[in-house]
């Protein structure tokens, strides 16, 4: 899978300067950059119409590039790099904050389907006193998820233990294997193989019903204004693809497999449920509820957020375009 790293930057951009002209005229299809920000099932609403040649049927010739963390990801949309994310709706807001124009037009999962794994010596939150606890990156889904976990610890970051960003999910689970790591926040399918290698789940934070944008479908308002139709091209292979994935369950679990690189079937059987029928909204439109909860969290220590409303950050010109043609609703004949 590529990575995408900040000093071949400005050589991808002068190839791609090259390059996009070329290739839109041999295939008639417009070149566009999309970044996902984990390697988990909640992205799986991008990798299925991507395999699919969903985008393609739209018109799109689109190029995925993984970003770890939401943070990270980000960064990448607001330079311009990457016009289009997949990350969580809390960096939209912090984003703003810094004086960025992110914006939700999508979301892909409201849930978060994370754990807080140890190491075995460690039995209660008490035992993380002096052990450090791994996140993606700051301000990503997985740093959020630990702080709603610490509302309900005794032990708290900087007083009582360390918090560490150290990138994509493979790299939190390898560095709890390594003993670099104590803790770690991981998805599920992470935890799964975690549990198997003897690492104790001290927190499920799927089970705390939180609704929280963890994945959500992000770009920024002045692509929007410069290519609207690019973007209208893209909700629609998007929005396609869920259905898709919903309703081609081999195809899904192939693509899972993948890109999370295994051929656990019944894991995978297990994973397909999880994200896809359970957890990856039938009709992906952005939710001002998720939102809300961040930016709950979020003015606990920034007053500036306790001012702001939800739906300043969502463009639901979209999906409200989709619902007047009744293009969702023939999908689900």
């Amino acid at each position: 899978m590529k990575k995408l790293h900040s000093y071949l930057l400005p050589v991808l951009w002068l190839l791609l300067a090259i390059a996009v002209p070329r290739a839109n005229a041999q295939t008639g299809l417009e070149k566009l950059r999309v970044t996902y920000s984990a390697i988990g099932g909640s992205q799986a609403s991008v990798w299925i119409p991507y395999e699919a040649g969903i985008f393609r049927k739209h018109g799109l010739d689109v190029e995925l590039l993984y970003v770890g963390g939401g943070g990270r990801a980000a960064q990448v949309v607001q330079s311009g790099e990457v016009p289009i994310g997949i990350f969580t709706g809390g960096a939209v807001i912090n984003s703003h904050l810094a004086g960025g124009d992110l914006v939700v037009i999508g979301s892909s999962m409201n849930v978060m389907t994370f754990s807080v794994m140890t190491r075995p010596e460690i039995r209660r939150a008490e035992d993380l006193k002096g052990k450090k606890i791994g996140i993606s990156r700051f301000g990503s889904a997985t740093d959020f998820g630990l702080r709603y976990v610490e509302d309900q610890w005794p032990v708290k970051r900087q007083r009582d233990f360390a918090v560490l960003q150290l990138g994509g999910m493979p790299d939190l689970l390898n560095a709890l294997r390594a003993g670099a790591l104590d803790a770690a926040v991981v998805n599920a399918e992470l935890a799964i193989v975690a549990r198997k290698e003897g690492f104790r789940e001290l927190a499920d934070i799927a089970k705390m019903g939180l609704n929280f944008p963890t994945s959500s479908i992000v770009t920024t308002r002045s692509f929007i204004k410069r290519q609207e139709n690019t973007v209208r091209k893209f909700i629609r292979g998007f929005v396609e693809g869920v259905h898709h994935g919903k309703t081609q369950r081999a195809f899904s679990i192939q693509v899972m497999q993948k890109y999370l690189r295994s051929s656990d079937a019944a894991i995978f059987n297990d994973l397909y449920d999880l994200y896809i029928l359970q957890n990856i909204p039938r009709i992906p439109r952005p939710s001002a509820e998720a939102l809300k909860t961040v930016m709950q969290q979020m003015a606990e220590t920034d007053p500036r957020v306790a001012k702001l409303a939800p739906e300043q950050f969502i463009d639901n010109r979209f999906f409200q375009e989709l619902d007047k043609e009744g293009f969702i609703q023939r999908l689900w004949k």
